[in-house]
């Protein structure tokens, strides 16, 4: 029998409620429905961590768009790290050539990652290619990427909620949260 634990006890304090970020995602949605109408869009959610924004975003967005979605995964010595090396384990199923793509993306944080997936997208010839992000961490860029659209500045903290995850978990949380000191990964149990 499960254990049941109330994952809100993990979180040391909420960095952006609920309210908050719905606020902003409206905002965000508007700004894009103004810079991109008339234009043929494709957003590319970046799966997992991407989908709540994602949905939340395009819902709140009134230009014509088409969806797709990628999964990529980048290697490093564990959750806060990354070495760039980037595998797609899922491509869009589209072509992008000559259309405007916003890729949609939780956080950027070294940018390592967004950095590869924005030269191979522009490899394939897009009208336009930007980076849409919710949250980004400029204290640990390792590169020279902006995000062209961002909700949220954020501190370097570990944060978790609203799609982000600590070993796969927590991504269900509705707002942004600080992981608390001494949390461990969540143990799988029988």
């Amino acid at each position: 029998m499960a254990v049941k634990t109330d994952m809100n006890k993990d979180v040391d304090h909420i960095l952006i409620s609920k309210d908050d970020i719905a606020k902003r995602v409206a905002e965000m949605g508007a700004q894009l429905s103004e810079d991109y109408d008339g234009k043929d869009v494709v957003l590319v959610c970046i799966l997992k961590g991407a989908v709540h924004f994602f949905s939340d975003l395009s819902r709140s967005m009134t230009c014509h768009l088409e969806m797709d979605f990628m999964s990529i995964s980048s290697y490093g010595n564990n959750a806060r790290q990354t070495s760039g090396i980037v595998r797609i384990a899922k491509d869009i199923d589209i072509s992008i050539t000559g259309r405007h793509v916003i890729i949609i993306e939780d956080i950027m944080d070294s940018g390592l990652t967004l950095n590869h997936l924005v030269t191979l997208l522009n490899s394939r010839e897009p009208a336009s290619l930007k980076v849409c992000c919710l949250l980004d961490k400029p204290d640990r860029r390792e590169c020279d990427i902006t995000p062209d659209y961002v909700g949220f500045v954020i501190p370097n903290e570990f944060v978790l909620g609203y799609g982000l995850d600590y070993d796969a978990y927590y991504r269900n949380l509705p707002y942004v949260g600080v992981k608390k000191p001494g949390v461990e990964a969540h143990k799988h149990e029988g």
